[in-house]
């Protein structure tokens, strides 16, 4: 029963110490509190866009954005682009099937049509963002960009539009905006 309390009075000892050792190598061997710091750094990078907040609340949606390093939160952004372009191209299609003339049908088309391509060119972006080519890849959130903005202008000349779309589709733009600001950080 002695050779029992002597063993247990040593691995008591030692295993604190293991776990002490542990614990404070984790705060120094390149890991990081997850909660704080990646907070902090989701902040940092979404606080140079338009709109922090569009930016903040697209990353904090996604369950990579928790351990997501400076492209880990680029990438997501793209992906809530990606989103919403799929999401505004099927709207516009829907729209096409309410009682409007021909040339407005058309329209919707083309707008629909525009942010089918801007989901290729942004799916495109998060490629070459993966292969570090940053030029390139805010060169193509910049085209995809532009096809929201040329559909915007043309349904706001014809007073196609409601606030849930627009609402939409400024969220887009701040997320295009974010997109791009994080890149030209890097």
């Amino acid at each position: 029963m002695n050779l029992t309390k002597a063993s247990m009075g040593i691995a008591l000892p030692l295993y604190t110490l293991i776990l002490f050792l542990l614990s404070i190598s984790f705060n120094h061997v390149g890991h990081r509190n997850l909660v704080s710091a990646d907070e902090a750094l989701i902040q940092s990078e979404c606080h140079n866009a338009d709109n922090p907040a569009t930016c903040i609340r697209c990353v904090k949606s996604d369950p990579r954005g928790e351990s997501a390093d400076k492209v880990g939160i680029a990438t997501i952004v793209l992906s809530c682009l990606i989103h919403s372009a799929e999401v505004q191209s099927a709207n516009m299609i829907d729209l096409t099937k309410y009682d409007f003339e021909e040339d407005v049908k058309q329209m919707l088309l083309n707008c629909a049509t525009g942010f089918f391509e801007a989901q290729i060119n942004l799916t495109n972006a998060t490629d070459l963002l993966m292969n570090k080519d940053y030029n390139g890849t805010n060169s193509l959130v910049k085209q995809a960009l532009v096809q929201e903005v040329k559909c915007r202008r043309a349904l706001e000349n014809r007073h196609v539009t409601h606030a849930a779309m627009v609402y939409d589709m400024r969220g887009y733009e701040e997320l295009s905006n974010a997109a791009m600001r994080i890149v030209d950080r890097f």
